[in-house]
């Protein structure tokens, strides 16, 4: 514990460059912005800002791009509690309470709470993070192939149990995402797969394209397909809530923070499930005699201190164990590549002043975060009234100048519209296109782990379950893919 402390004061400093400082507020604002407007998302923004980090510091690039995504989870609230358009999924159950407090005329102390507890969460699961990521990645350092591989199979396991969409249907989709993920030259015998003679394949498919695509231009189509007009928000007066308000917010809050810690720590798990887990223990323990369908101040702190907690600890597979658990993560694993940084135990031996300056980022992104959402509540309301036609042609451009700009070639151009067509498609049907990015980033590591446990075990495949912690890995992806077929019948 005092090396992690230290290591957290390490980076402190870091953090706390100036130009580190600066670009946390960027990754806030960007955060936040992403969160208020309907029809974006963080993946989307992540991946269009990859380019850009090709000429930052590996540790300000990553501050970056995760203030991005935990300020959408704050940024997700103004338009869950104004409008009852949640900006990210898990906005979704901090709305049904929110909206009802923002009719009776009291958006202002509802904005204020979920600000607060998103606050007291945020530090409270940073400071986790940075004390459980040494002894998982020591856990982790002790994994021989076959363990890493059963791992990485694991991972799959859960975030095809957790997505939204039928079962086989994810499967496929992961197992679609690796297959699109081996395509270009083997590293092993050098001769090029599954490129069918196009020479751009020769390197791969381009993990920017394949990302803004499935996940930016096919959301922006079916925002447009969806809209109905421009938005009207629910006035807002003063955002500070009234002490009453805070002792009705502060247990929630305070139970809300747990509860999100562990449910980020789980593969494959996610803020809408952290946020649900949250309020179904609101609901059904704590506070079963509050204003529930009436607009109840529990239901608002609870899920959102959940959800920023879950996007933080969130963090802990990724760095320690290399383990992407959500589409974001898969993102922010191929920042990571990008800036010559592999996730996971290494990173954290050879590293440690980036990897813990992230960390340490969270506390000050969090302070951040609450001194842009208090004051100008009032800007991301009229931001809401713009047209969704408008951002969507603004944000066509910037998806068509990222791709290029991350490899000059217009061929990553069609593809990017290709997977877009993908994505829509995906999308119509009601599927989750999650499961395809997990398995595209973990294809390589996973046929590397694979190989060298059949190289070191002779080529023998009993290898994977000759040793106990790999079998039981094996047998818990098993288990998770049997409790989710159940769960769904």
């Amino acid at each position: 514990m005092t090396d992690s402390l230290a290591l957290l004061a390490r980076g402190l400093w870091v953090a706390l460059e100036p130009a580190n400082l600066a670009l946390c507020l960027l990754g806030a604002l960007l955060g936040t912005l992403v969160g208020v407007l309907p029809g974006l998302g963080p993946v989307t923004t992540i991946a269009l800002l990859l380019p850009l980090t090709f000429h930052l510091p590996a540790a300000g690039a990553l501050i970056m791009l995760a203030g991005i995504y935990y300020g959408a989870q704050y940024g997700s609230s103004t338009t869950a509690i104004l409008l009852r358009v949640p900006g990210e999924a898990s906005g979704i159950v901090t709305a049904q309470e929110g909206h009802l407090l923002a009719r009776a005329g009291r958006a202002g102390p509802a904005l204020g709470v979920a600000a607060l507890a998103s606050l007291l969460a945020g530090i409270l699961a940073a400071l986790l993070l940075a004390l459980l990521l040494r002894p998982l990645a020591d856990l982790a350092v002790a994994f021989g192939p076959a363990e890493t591989a059963a791992l990485m199979l694991l991972g799959i396991a859960a975030a095809v149990a957790l997505s939204p969409s039928p079962l086989l249907p994810a499967w496929g989709l992961a197992v679609f995402g690796a297959l699109l993920g081996l395509v270009g030259t083997d590293v092993a015998g050098g001769r090029p797969r599954f490129t069918f003679g196009v020479p751009e394949l020769a390197d791969g498919i381009g993990f920017v394209p394949l990302v803004i695509g499935v996940f930016g231009v096919a959301e922006l189509i079916r925002a447009l397909e969806r809209e109905r007009g421009d938005l009207r928000a629910a006035p807002v007066r003063s955002p500070w809530p009234k002490l009453r308000d805070m002792a009705d917010a502060a247990g929630p809050a305070a139970r809300g923070s747990a509860i999100g810690s562990v449910v980020g720590l789980l593969p494959g798990a996610s803020t809408l499930l952290a946020a649900l887990a949250a309020q179904a223990a609101e609901r059904g323990l704590f506070r079963r005699k509050g204003r529930w369908g009436e607009g109840e101040m529990a239901g608002v702190a609870a899920p959102e201190a959940a959800n920023n907690a879950a996007s933080q600890t969130a963090f802990a597979p990724l760095l320690a164990l290399g383990l992407p658990t959500s589409a974001v993560m898969a993102v922010l694993a191929g920042a990571m590549f990008l800036q010559g940084i592999a996730p996971g135990p290494a990173a954290i031996r050879e590293r440690p002043e980036v990897i813990f300056a992230l960390i340490a980022s969270m506390l000050v992104g969090n302070l951040m975060l609450v001194a842009l959402n208090l004051p100008l509540v009032g800007l991301w309301a009229s931001l809401l009234r713009l047209p969704m036609r408008l951002l969507a042609a603004l944000v066509m451009v910037l998806c068509c100048l990222g791709v290029y700009a991350s490899s000059g070639a217009v061929f990553d151009l069609w593809l990017m519209l290709g997977f877009a067509v993908l994505g829509w498609a995906l999308l119509r049907l009601g599927l989750d296109p999650s499961p395809l990015v997990i398995g595209f980033v973990l294809a390589a590591p996973f046929e590397e782990a694979m190989r060298r446990a059949l190289i070191l075990g002779g080529e023998d495949w009993s290898v994977f379950v000759s040793q106990p912690v790999s079998a039981a890995l094996l047998a818990m992806a098993i288990l998770v893919t049997g409790a989710a077929l159940w769960l769904r019948r």
